[in-house]
Protein backbone atom coordinates (compact mmCIF):
# COMPACT_ATOMS: atom_id res chain seq x y z
CA UNK A 1 0.00 0.00 0.00
CA UNK A 2 1.48 3.28 -1.04
CA UNK A 3 1.82 6.05 1.52
CA UNK A 4 0.40 9.44 0.52
CA UNK A 5 3.06 12.04 -0.27
CA UNK A 6 2.91 15.62 0.97
CA UNK A 7 5.23 18.26 -0.40
CA UNK A 8 6.18 21.30 1.62
CA UNK A 9 7.87 24.12 -0.23
CA UNK A 10 10.26 26.39 1.59
CA UNK A 11 12.33 29.21 0.24
CA UNK A 12 15.57 27.22 0.38
CA UNK A 13 14.63 23.62 -0.52
CA UNK A 14 11.73 21.35 -1.33
CA UNK A 15 11.17 18.44 1.07
CA UNK A 16 8.91 15.47 0.67
CA UNK A 17 7.11 14.11 3.74
CA UNK A 18 5.20 10.91 4.22
CA UNK A 19 2.61 9.99 6.81
CA UNK A 20 3.33 7.34 9.38
CA UNK A 21 1.06 4.34 9.67
CA UNK A 22 -1.18 5.61 12.48
CA UNK A 23 -4.93 5.22 12.69
CA UNK A 24 -6.96 7.86 10.89
CA UNK A 25 -7.38 11.04 12.95
CA UNK A 26 -4.04 10.29 14.64
CA UNK A 27 -1.69 10.26 11.66
CA UNK A 28 1.38 12.35 12.29
CA UNK A 29 3.42 14.12 9.69
CA UNK A 30 6.78 12.38 9.37
CA UNK A 31 9.66 13.37 7.13
CA UNK A 32 11.76 10.87 5.21
CA UNK A 33 14.61 11.67 7.58
CA UNK A 34 12.49 10.20 10.43
CA UNK A 35 11.53 13.47 12.14
CA UNK A 36 8.05 13.21 13.62
CA UNK A 37 5.75 16.24 13.67
CA UNK A 38 3.05 15.25 16.20
CA UNK A 39 1.18 18.54 16.17
CA UNK A 40 -0.36 17.87 12.78
CA UNK A 41 -3.08 15.38 11.94
CA UNK A 42 -5.19 14.43 8.98
CA UNK A 43 -8.49 16.30 8.95
CA UNK A 44 -11.93 14.65 9.26
CA UNK A 45 -12.55 14.99 5.55
CA UNK A 46 -9.44 12.89 4.74
CA UNK A 47 -7.78 15.84 3.09
CA UNK A 48 -4.46 17.42 3.97
CA UNK A 49 -2.80 17.81 7.31
CA UNK A 50 -4.00 20.45 9.77
CA UNK A 51 -2.46 21.76 12.96
CA UNK A 52 -3.76 20.58 16.31
CA UNK A 53 -3.41 24.16 17.56
CA UNK A 54 -5.48 26.74 15.73
CA UNK A 55 -3.41 29.64 14.51
CA UNK A 56 -4.37 32.85 16.21
CA UNK A 57 -2.46 35.90 17.26
CA UNK A 58 -1.84 37.12 20.78
CA UNK A 59 -4.70 38.83 22.56
CA UNK A 60 -4.70 42.50 23.52
CA UNK A 61 -4.09 41.67 27.19
CA UNK A 62 -1.07 39.53 26.25
CA UNK A 63 0.35 42.37 24.16
CA UNK A 64 -0.19 44.90 26.97
CA UNK A 65 1.35 42.52 29.53
CA UNK A 66 4.37 42.01 27.27
CA UNK A 67 4.81 45.75 26.76
CA UNK A 68 4.43 46.40 30.50
CA UNK A 69 6.94 43.67 31.31
CA UNK A 70 9.35 45.06 28.71
CA UNK A 71 9.04 48.58 30.14
CA UNK A 72 9.39 47.41 33.75
CA UNK A 73 12.27 45.07 32.93
CA UNK A 74 14.09 47.78 30.98
CA UNK A 75 13.64 50.28 33.81
CA UNK A 76 14.93 47.82 36.40
CA UNK A 77 17.88 46.91 34.16
CA UNK A 78 18.72 50.59 33.76
CA UNK A 79 18.52 51.19 37.53
CA UNK A 80 20.57 48.07 38.23
CA UNK A 81 23.32 49.09 35.80
CA UNK A 82 23.35 52.64 37.25
CA UNK A 83 23.70 51.20 40.76
CA UNK A 84 26.48 48.86 39.64
CA UNK A 85 28.50 51.62 37.99
CA UNK A 86 27.97 53.97 40.96
CA UNK A 87 29.26 51.21 43.27
CA UNK A 88 32.33 50.72 41.08
CA UNK A 89 33.08 54.45 41.07
CA UNK A 90 32.56 54.68 44.84
CA UNK A 91 34.83 51.67 45.43
CA UNK A 92 37.50 53.20 43.19
CA UNK A 93 37.42 56.45 45.13
CA UNK A 94 37.21 54.85 48.59
CA UNK A 95 39.88 52.13 48.16
CA UNK A 96 42.83 54.47 48.89
CA UNK A 97 40.99 55.79 51.98
CA UNK A 98 40.34 52.25 53.21
CA UNK A 99 44.01 51.38 52.76
CA UNK A 100 45.14 54.61 54.48
CA UNK A 101 42.82 54.21 57.47
CA UNK A 102 42.96 50.40 57.72
CA UNK A 103 45.06 50.46 60.95
CA UNK A 104 42.09 52.19 62.59
CA UNK A 105 39.20 50.70 60.64
CA UNK A 106 40.11 47.01 61.03
CA UNK A 107 40.28 47.07 64.86
CA UNK A 108 37.16 49.24 64.95
CA UNK A 109 35.31 46.78 62.70
CA UNK A 110 36.49 43.84 64.84
CA UNK A 111 35.43 45.62 68.04
CA UNK A 112 32.01 46.47 66.63
CA UNK A 113 31.61 42.92 65.28
CA UNK A 114 32.51 41.36 68.63
CA UNK A 115 30.19 43.74 70.49
CA UNK A 116 27.32 42.88 68.15
CA UNK A 117 28.09 39.15 68.51
CA UNK A 118 28.11 39.52 72.32
CA UNK A 119 24.78 41.34 72.37
CA UNK A 120 23.21 38.78 70.03
CA UNK A 121 24.56 35.90 72.15
CA UNK A 122 23.22 37.49 75.34
CA UNK A 123 19.84 38.01 73.71
CA UNK A 124 19.79 34.41 72.48
CA UNK A 125 20.62 33.12 75.98
CA UNK A 126 17.95 35.33 77.54
CA UNK A 127 15.37 34.20 75.01
CA UNK A 128 16.30 30.56 75.61
CA UNK A 129 15.95 31.10 79.38
CA UNK A 130 12.52 32.71 78.95
CA UNK A 131 11.40 29.87 76.72
CA UNK A 132 12.61 27.33 79.31
CA UNK A 133 10.77 29.12 82.12
CA UNK A 134 7.65 29.37 79.99
CA UNK A 135 7.79 25.65 79.19
CA UNK A 136 8.36 24.77 82.85
CA UNK A 137 5.46 26.99 84.00
CA UNK A 138 3.16 25.46 81.37
CA UNK A 139 4.25 21.95 82.38
CA UNK A 140 3.62 22.64 86.08
CA UNK A 141 0.23 24.24 85.30
CA UNK A 142 -0.78 21.23 83.19
CA UNK A 143 0.46 18.90 85.91
CA UNK A 144 -1.53 20.75 88.58
CA UNK A 145 -4.62 20.55 86.40
CA UNK A 146 -4.43 16.76 86.36
CA UNK A 147 -3.08 16.24 89.92
CA UNK A 148 -6.13 17.32 92.02
CA UNK A 149 -8.24 14.48 90.69
CA UNK A 150 -5.39 12.06 91.16
CA UNK A 151 -4.55 13.51 94.58
CA UNK A 152 -8.13 13.01 95.76
CA UNK A 153 -7.91 9.38 94.70
CA UNK A 154 -4.55 8.99 96.44
CA UNK A 155 -5.85 10.66 99.62
CA UNK A 156 -8.90 8.38 99.66
CA UNK A 157 -6.69 5.35 99.14
CA UNK A 158 -4.22 6.40 101.83
CA UNK A 159 -7.11 7.20 104.22
CA UNK A 160 -8.69 3.80 103.65
CA UNK A 161 -5.36 2.04 104.10
CA UNK A 162 -4.73 4.04 107.28
CA UNK A 163 -8.12 3.00 108.64
CA UNK A 164 -7.39 -0.60 107.70
CA UNK A 165 -3.96 -0.47 109.37
CA UNK A 166 -5.49 1.25 112.42
CA UNK A 167 -8.17 -1.45 112.66
CA UNK A 168 -5.52 -4.19 112.31
CA UNK A 169 -3.36 -2.46 114.91
CA UNK A 170 -6.32 -2.23 117.28
CA UNK A 171 -7.11 -5.90 116.72
CA UNK A 172 -3.46 -6.88 117.26
CA UNK A 173 -3.34 -4.70 120.38
CA UNK A 174 -6.52 -6.33 121.72
CA UNK A 175 -5.06 -9.77 120.94
CA UNK A 176 -1.87 -8.86 122.77
CA UNK A 177 -3.87 -7.50 125.72
CA UNK A 178 -6.05 -10.63 125.78
CA UNK A 179 -2.99 -12.88 125.69
CA UNK A 180 -1.36 -10.81 128.43
CA UNK A 181 -4.48 -11.18 130.62
CA UNK A 182 -4.57 -14.90 129.86
CA UNK A 183 -0.88 -15.20 130.70
CA UNK A 184 -1.40 -13.27 133.93
CA UNK A 185 -4.37 -15.43 134.85
CA UNK A 186 -2.45 -18.54 133.99
CA UNK A 187 0.53 -17.31 136.06
CA UNK A 188 -1.77 -16.48 138.97
CA UNK A 189 -3.31 -19.95 138.87
CA UNK A 190 0.07 -21.54 138.77
CA UNK A 191 1.38 -19.63 141.77
CA UNK A 192 -1.60 -20.34 143.89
Amino acid sequence: MAQPQVQVHTTATTRTYETAAYPAQQQHLRSKEGVDYPYYHRGNDGGGFTSLFPERGPSASQILASLGGLFLGGTLLLLGSFSFFASLIGLTIMTPLFILFSPVLVPAALTIGLAVAGVLTANACGLTGLMSLSWTARYVRDLQATVPGQMADVVDYVGQKTKDVGQKTKEVGQDIQLKAHEAKAHEAKRTT
